[in-house]
């Protein structure tokens, strides 16, 4: 069982390396953009164009679909009725 003591030693302890983490994460960040900036800004380019297709892909639209467009706003068509 623990003490009460235990506890807060071993949130210290966590707490240490969350910090210690936070630290390593920072300085790679700063490394990795420092040293890849040129390739990582020359790719945005190329990303813009492929998140066109992918707009088309994933959005649904706004509920415009399936409506009958001769004026009955509460009205739908079914997929297969030509009127």
């Amino acid at each position: 069982m623990n003490q009460p003591g235990q506890h807060r030693a071993n949130e210290g302890r966590e707490n240490r390396w969350k910090w210690a983490l936070a630290g390593f994460l920072a300085v790679a960040v700063f490394f990795l953009w420092t040293e890849h900036r040129a390739h990582l800004l020359g790719v945005l380019p190329y990303l813009l164009v492929l998140a066109c297709p992918l707009m088309h892909l994933f959005h649904h639209g706004h509920g415009h679909h399936g409506r009958d467009r001769s004026g009955d706003a509460g009205q739908q068509r079914s997929p297969g009725d030509q009127s």
